[in-house]
């Protein structure tokens, strides 16, 4: 288990830092370019404070893909983190949404586990369009397959994306054990 002190500041003098830093015998390395996509929990809203709540981040930096989750303990800076690096962080992405868990979880229910979009509109609550929308993301991120069959799209589970997901999220479990 990390556990990680955040400080934040706003520095008007980028100059003066890196002088200040230098003269104290800090050398820093090139700048890192990265892609941080945070996720709050469900139902969160800003006003409640951090503290307590789970958050989710994926970091691309280069080619490297990191899925974090972050719990502020006693605030906002001050986390308990598990981390783990992932191949296809499109995935991850992919259950961003509790709509797209929901789904996965209906086609793994489901007897040949494959549906049509018509079948899941009214167990997810959405409209055609939007379930579309959501099962391209899934089609996107390798967990599900697409086949048209005349007027109508049917989906199916990809054989053994789910369990390879359900594998990389025990491995970040078992991090934070």
């Amino acid at each position: 288990m990390a556990r990680e002190i955040e400080t934040k500041y706003r520095v008007r003098d980028p100059d003066a830092l890196l002088d200040a830093l230098a003269a104290a015998g800090v050398e820093l390395g090139a700048p890192a370019r990265q892609d941080d996509q945070a996720y709050a929990p469900r139902g969160w809203d800003p006003s409640q404070g951090k503290a307590g709540f789970t958050f989710a981040r994926l970091r691309t930096q280069g080619r490297t893909h990191t899925v974090t989750t972050k719990t502020p303990v006693a605030n906002a800076m001050e986390c308990v983190e598990h981390e783990t690096a992932v191949a296809d962080p499109r995935r991850f992405k992919a259950l961003a949404d509790p709509a797209r868990v929901q789904l996965l979880s209906i086609f793994a229910a489901h007897e040949g586990h494959e549906a049509c979009v018509c079948d899941l509109t009214d167990p997810v609550g959405l409209s055609q369009p939007t379930v579309s929308h959501h099962l391209k993301i899934l089609v996107d991120a390798g967990l599900l397959h697409r086949e048209q069959r005349g007027r109508w799209a049917y989906y199916s589970l990809v054989p053994g994306a789910v369990p390879r997901l359900a594998g990389s999220l025990a491995e970040l479990a078992r991090e934070g054990t």
